[in-house]
């Protein structure tokens, strides 16, 4: 099966042809917003950190910035520094050229007078990407190349009843097909291990796997803390979920039931000639856990919800669906797919499932996304201490 992307010189396959305005901190996420208002076909993404960070934090903050910038679907990349961050422009540019060899340019605040001139400096590059994105014309490619990228936010029961199964579904058929497809948010397998560690291939991605669940345990426990404080969150419970336990049998339902292959760290990239079903280690937070997929490689994310969201992501579309009737009349501005018919006994999952893949494969092909028509843009990233 082939869809129409466009090929990068480093070889990977976009469904979208942005150019990236990357801010590398905070204090430069204003003026790389003004250069991305600029011009046609360009985005930013809101940094809000990159500065006063410890050494693993700065690690996270460079794998994910860079991973962006390495996102098939961006044509090119203006970094934008301010100068007394930890993420330095320079330091941003040498870990993007380790991932890719598309077109980048950067430009520093300070270093040439502020931010006017920053942002006429910026726009010229960006403009001058924009004329070369231009000229790509899209051609077939296998969906095989395609990432990807599972997420479930505000759930609900109905999400364990009818959407996640519905987009398991989906999930199986892309790894049918030769497409990778990622199962996130780690704190939400938590109950199921017994589940998920005799579905990996071997015995040494079953030991990673129970790994990332036992030390996101561990982590909160370290700073006197529990993991389900927070987790189910309020929006849950009003919902009608009572336990993280219940609340991750519903999760898991999302990665279908094919073999997992391989366990990834945050943000990490994801290895094309690895295919089928993989985990990635990503907070519940869905946000932060959308934009460490996207870094990996992820060209589309499918987010299933009980409860509603609005949330979208600059560099990917993010197809909104949901099994709650209710939900879905009240917020049609925002969810992309209804699978309520399972709840209410009119459909079964195999024919909402196909739906949902022809849905989705018309976003590959160029269809936007409800989030992605209104042009949402969130950012979170995960990290592990405090600001220094």
């Amino acid at each position: 099966m082939k869809f129409k992307g466009y090929r990068r010189p480093d070889g990977r396959a976009g469904i979208r042809n942005h150019i990236l305005i990357l801010p590398c901190s905070l204090c430069a996420s204003e003026t790389a917003r003004f250069i991305a208002s600029q011009v046609p076909g360009a985005v930013y993404i809101p940094n809000q950190g990159g500065c006063a960070m410890a050494a693993a934090d700065l690690e996270i903050t460079l794998k994910v910035l860079s991973g962006f910038a390495a996102n098939p679907n961006v044509f090119g990349t203006v970094v934008v520094g301010n100068t007394c961050e930890n993420v330095q422009a320079s330091l941003l540019c040498e870990r993007i050229k380790e991932l890719t060899n598309k077109p980048l340019k950067s430009v520093v605040i300070r270093d040439v007078g502020g931010t006017i001139k920053a942002a006429e400096i910026g726009v010229k590059y960006a403009m001058e990407m924009s004329m070369e994105a231009s000229k790509c014309e899209k051609e077939d490619i296998d969906m095989s190349e395609i990432v990807f990228a599972t997420e479930c936010g505000g759930s609900d029961p109905t999400s364990g009843l009818a959407a996640n199964p519905t987009l398991g579904y989906v999930s199986d058929k892309m790894v049918s097909l030769g497409a990778i497809s990622i199962l996130s948010e780690t704190s939400e397998l938590v109950g199921t291990e017994d589940i998920l560690a005799p579905r990996c291939v071997n015995n040494k991605v079953s030991e990673k796997l129970l790994k990332i669940i036992k030390d996101n345990e561990d982590y909160f426990t370290l700073h006197g803390e529990s993991l389900r404080d927070g987790n189910p969150s309020v929006g849950n419970k009003q919902g009608g979920l009572t336990t993280l336990e219940e609340k991750s049998l519903g999760c898991i339902h999302k990665c279908g039931t094919s073999t997992i292959m391989e366990v990834y760290g945050y943000g990490e990239q994801i290895d094309r000639n690895k295919k089928g079903l993989v985990v990635m280690d990503t907070p519940g937070q869905d946000i932060a856990s959308v934009a460490a997929m996207v870094a990996g490689g992820a060209q589309i994310v499918v987010f299933t919800t009980g409860r509603g969201t609005p949330t979208g992501n600059g560099i990917v579309p993010v197809i909104k669906m949901t099994g709650n009737s209710e939900t879905f009349g009240l917020m049609k501005d925002n969810i992309d797919f209804d699978a309520s018919a399972i709840i209410d006994g009119k459909a079964g999952i195999e024919d909402t499932g196909e739906k949902l893949f022809e849905l989705v494969t018309e976003v590959i092909n160029g269809k936007k996304s409800k989030a992605e028509a209104l042009g949402f843009n969130d950012m979170s990233l995960a990290r592990k201490c405090n600001f220094c």
